[in-house]
Order: structure tokens, then C-alpha cells, then sequence
């Protein structure tokens, strides 16, 4: 199988990454796993893993309210920006949309609240290297100056290992981030094959872009992460959907 994975990956267009771990065997197959990729969406990931491990910590209450201002709202994903008032909403809400729906206005809330050089400290400390917050999502500016998100798909995959061993700060920590991954409403990549599948993960997409980054729950449970950037995007989600299947397949008794 690995050949066969390591192959298409080959094949594909643009610049892709991958990265996947079998849980019980330690099994992993790998291709361009610590390069920098564009990361889109999947910063949200290791934002949700900064908050929630200050929370652990007392110094944010994850209760606390904050005002999303009209300013604040942002296109595409998410439901925040389609409120006619600017609500007070709590942090472990904003922090759930980020992640199910994928809220882009939910996101740079929470950014502004706990500041890019904040959170740039936090990735460090969660011995994310090559994973770093730049800058706001849709800010033109920024990304004109080259300040870009970007993420390493084995760091991904490392932290999700974490969350699924409950080694993420501790066990609660671990089981309520587990608890929002699995209820991902953006489902057509990892899950496409698989809809019978547990799956805990999180999306990123944009124009020329698309990665998944997962926890399947086969019968031997493994992490999946794909990353790409300029690339045929409907062809490689179609890949995404074919590996993700062949991997829970050879996972899975039911074979």
C-alpha cells in the first residue's frame, strides 16, 4: 500500500503533502511531511489546541464573552457574519464554530482577542516549529507583505496523536477537543468513502488548496493528514477520498 500512496502523491499536481500513522502498529507513511504548506483552514486546528490549553491552565476562562463586532465579519465559511446585531458570544462557542463550520469570523476573533504573538508563543510551546499563525484570515495586507499561515503535515498529525492518546495537557482537555473534531460539518474529503466511519478532523481549502487532517477510528485507529497547495483541487480530493478509503480498509477486520 505504501507505494501505491507514495505514487499517487507523486502524481499529483502542485506541491502535496502527506503524513500517516497507524496507532497501534506505529506504522507510518510519509511524503514531504515537514514542509511548510499554506494552511488555510487547518490553523485552526492548532489555535483551538492553544486556547483550550490555557484553559486547562486557568488563565482563560473559556465562559467569558466577547462582542463580535460588525468589523469583525469576514466572507465564506460560518454563520457568525450573517448576524444582523454584533452578539456576545463565549469563547468555547467560538472556538466549536471555528471548528465544525469552519467560521472564518469566529476565527479572527479569537485571534484578536488573544493576539497573533500570543498564540505564535503557544504553538511553540506545543512544539509546533513549522506550524505558525501570521496573520488574520482575508487580511490582503498582510499576505501582500508575505505573511502567511502555514503548517507541516506531521506536526498536524503529532497533535492529534496527542488528543487521541489524551495526552493533550490531560484527558478532559483531549476528550472535549476529540469531542469538537468529531463533529466536523465540512465532510466530503477524509469521510467521502467512509461514511460509516468515526472521524475526527478539520478542513482547509482555498483557491488551489485543500488538506483534511484526521483521526480515523478503523479497528486499528490511524492518523491521516493530506496538504496541498496550487493544485487540481477536485483531483485531489478525489485522492484524498481513495487513499482515506485504502487506509481504513487495510485498518479495518471487515476487509
Amino acid at each position: 500500500m505504501k507505494d501505491i500512496i507514495l505514487e499517487k502523491l507523486k502524481n499529483a499536481s502542485g506541491k502535496v503533502g502527506f503524513y500517516y500513522k497507524n496507532l497501534v502498529t506505529n506504522e507510518e507513511i510519509a511524503f514531504n511531511e515537514n514542509e511548510p504548506f499554506l494552511a488555510a483552514s487547518v490553523i485552526k486546528l492548532p489555535i483551538l489546541a492553544a486556547i483550550f490549553r490555557d484553559a486547562a491552565i486557568g488563565s482563560t476562562d473559556l465562559s467569558e464573552l466577547i462582542k463580535v463586532k460588525h468589523t469583525d465579519k469576514v466572507p465564506s465559511c460560518g454563520a457568525l457574519n450573517l448576524f444582523t446585531n454584533e452578539p456576545h458570544v463565549d469563547i468555547r462557542t467560538l472556538c466549536r464554530l471555528m471548528i465544525t463550520i469552519s467560521d472564518n469570523t469566529a476565527t479572527n476573533v479569537l485571534i484578536s482577542y488573544f493576539t497573533i504573538e500570543a498564540l505564535s508563543k503557544k504553538f511553540n510551546e506545543m512544539g509546533l516549529v513549522k506550524t505558525k499563525l501570521n496573520r488574520l484570515l482575508f487580511d490582503s495586507e498582510a499576505a501582500n507583505q508575505g505573511k502567511q499561515n502555514v503548517f507541516a503535515p506531521k506536526e498536524i498529525g503529532a497533535l492529534l496523536e496527542q488528543v487521541y492518546n489524551r495526552t493533550f495537557v490531560n484527558k478532559n482537555i483531549s476528550k472535549e477537543m476529540e469531542d469538537i473534531l468529531l463533529e466536523q460539518q465540512v465532510n466530503h474529503k477524509i469521510p467521502g468513502r467512509l461514511p460509516d466511519a468515526k472521524i475526527a478532523h478539520k478542513t482547509g481549502e482555498d483557491d488551489g488548496i485543500t488538506h483534511d487532517a484526521a483521526i480515523v477510528y478503523a479497528d486499528e485507529p490511524f492518523i491521516i493528514v493530506f496538504a496541498s497547495n496550487d493544485t487540481d483541487v477536485p483531483e485531489f480530493e478525489q485522492l484524498i477520498r481513495d487513499v482515506s478509503f485504502d487506509c481504513y480498509k487495510k485498518n479495518s477486520s471487515h476487509k
